[in-house]
């Protein structure tokens, strides 16, 4: 087993580590197991401060983040864009609902059904992707996604719309959780919060972009033969099939301790390498900043049964379940909703009212997420918050019937509340279930959140707002019962988090004797590293008001 640091408190801006050289840098290159009192001369002591550590974070977020938000800004314009296209060209009749004759069923069945398959295979998916190159299979789901994306140009009937749904809920199930898997592979999980909303905002970006460049689909209506939204469903398709390869070549795989050598799986030696995320210097204060990620031995059945009983994953879900249901349902019916407030909007305005929803909602994430991660052990609070503004702005849409822009307004509202909610419970997840089981706690509890927390975006699909024939009567009570019903699963998400928060409080969540009994320490002791020793208490603002904190 690695050498587990001095329990001694860290001092107010230095840790000081002994730190292997890399064998390019003279040492001996000793497999990372090797890395023991006794087993190797005693290297050389680096000392290494905050703000050290900081830039090195840093330089991962230029690696990582900025092909985490392309990719993922492409992935939800695809997932997302068969909503827009219900209300493109209406006016001519050349919208997906007309062109294919979709009955409300039809549409709200094509919708879920992606959910099904997305429940089914998130778990599967993270688990393989844990087991082989985080890399490459991130790569895969991307390309995947581009190919089924192309193929809706071609649907011709209602079936083709719900088979190729399921299937594009097939290839991109695992990425969401994924991303935030690999995360933890380069981050301690209290600093993944800001990292989860820098990539999530574009998914809002991505509803507001597929909201205003879809005006211009819909110029190129009938150019060659394709509509609208064909030509939408194609564009977006190809770019993700070039993504998807670019992806190889820029991603890092996971990271190596000092003086181990990568060995690639026998049925990926063909895949083209990519750089090290870190070289150096850099490589040997993060691994002794992140060494629990280095030393995480390979999971087993028995681990992943413990993942599954933990009850703290429960609360999680529910808490999934009814933001990701509202902000799905916000997603896909939103420009249906601003079409009932007023049906004399043209499709491009519609486009247009629809966009800047998500541009309040990327605003809540740029301001509430790195925040929370400042004061990452009040996390729940930021979650209830967004929930709270999230009911306020459904009530306006409800009542507000009087004025038609107040009640665009409660959407502007419901966008905002959306933000600090699935970046805080993804993280939060992290946090909890690294600490207690693992590599395999954070690979299984993140899809699991995610997977059966989507069961709210089947509900939202199938039985609310078009799938709920008598509340989608025209009328100035249209979709009332539907945001009743939203409502009420915000409440749901709101009280399963005060619960987690007082049985934390309560029982806490330390490493499950269990999983350590499983891994055969002797000690049974867990890996404590320069960021574990960080994260006992909350920076605060110390750094950006002047002060640096630990």
């Amino acid at each position: 087993m690695a050498q587990k640091p001095s329990h001694t408190p860290v001092g107010e801006h230095v840790v000081p580590y002994r730190a292997a050289k890399l064998p390019s840098e003279g040492g001996s290159g000793h497999d990372a197991h090797q890395l023991e009192e006794g087993h190797v001369p005693m290297p050389e002591e680096i000392q290494y401060d905050t703000a050290r550590v900081e830039k090195i974070y840093r330089k991962l977020d230029f690696r990582i983040i900025p092909a985490f938000w392309v990719l993922y800004f492409l992935c939800s314009a695809i997932r997302s864009n068969i909503g827009i296209a219900q209300t493109m060209n209406k006016n001519v009749h050349h919208d997906l609902v007309s062109v294919l004759g979709l009955t409300p069923r039809d549409l709200s069945t094509a919708l879920a059904l992606f959910y099904v398959a997305y429940v089914l295979f998130d778990l599967p998916s993270n688990l393989i992707m844990s087991r082989l190159s985080p890399r490459a299979w991130m790569a895969r789901i991307v390309f995947a996604v581009g190919i089924i994306g192309c193929c809706f140009t071609a649907v011709k009937a209602p079936w083709s719309v719900k088979f190729l749904r399921f299937l594009l809920g097939f290839v991109i199930a695992g990425m969401w959780p994924g991303m935030s898997y690999y995360l933890t592979l380069f981050y301690p999980p209290s600093r993944t919060g800001k990292r989860i909303g820098m990539y999530f905002t574009a998914a809002q970006l991505s509803a507001a972009v597929v909201g205003l460049v879809s005006a211009g689909f819909q110029e190129m209506d009938g150019l060659r033969g394709l509509t609208g939204f064909q030509w939408m469903f194609l564009v977006y398709g190809l770019l993700g099939i070039v993504l998807g390869i670019a992806l190889l070549f820029w991603l890092p795989d996971r990271p190596l301790a000092p003086g181990e050598k990568r060995v690639r799986h026998k049925y990926l030696r063909w895949l083209p390498t990519s750089p090290e995320a870190l070289t150096g210097e850099d490589a040997l204060i993060h691994y002794q900043d992140l060494k629990r990620v280095y030393h995480s031995r390979p999971w087993n059945m028995k681990d992943l049964w413990y993942v599954l009983i933990d009850w703290r994953m429960w609360p999680l879900v529910l808490m999934y379940f009814g933001v990701v249901g509202v902000g799905i349902g916000t997603q896909l019916y939103g420009s249906v909703i601003i079409a009932s407030i007023n049906p004399n909007f043209s499709g491009i305005t519609v486009s247009l009212l629809f966009a800047p929803i998500w541009m309040m909602d990327f605003l809540a994430i740029l301001i509430s997420t790195p925040l929370a991660d400042r004061f990452h052990k009040f996390r729940w609070v930021f979650f209830c918050a967004g929930c709270v503004i999230q009911i306020v702005g459904l009530i306006i849409v409800t009542f507000a019937l009087s004025n038609d822009w107040a009640r665009y307004g409660g959407l502007l509202i419901i966008g905002f509340g959306l933000g600090p909610t699935v970046p805080n419970c993804m993280a939060w997840t992290n946090e909890i279930f690294q600490k207690r089981h693992g590599e395999v706690g954070v690979a299984a509890a993140s899809a699991l959140v995610s997977g059966l927390g989507n069961l709210g975006s089947i509900t939202t699909t199938y039985a609310l707002y078009t799938g709920w024939p008598e509340d989608a009567k025209k009328g100035p009570h249209q979709y009332r019962k539907s945001n009743y019903t939203m409502i009420g699963i915000l409440a749901v998400s709101i009280a399963s988090t005060i619960l987690l928060a007082v049985l934390l409080r309560i029982f806490g969540s330390e490493p499950s004797r269990r999983y350590v009994a499983n891994s055969g320490s002797s000690d049974g002791e867990e890996i404590i590293d320069g960021a574990a020793l960080r994260e006992r208490q909350m920076r605060g603002f110390g750094g950006v008001l002047g002060r640096k904190k630990n």
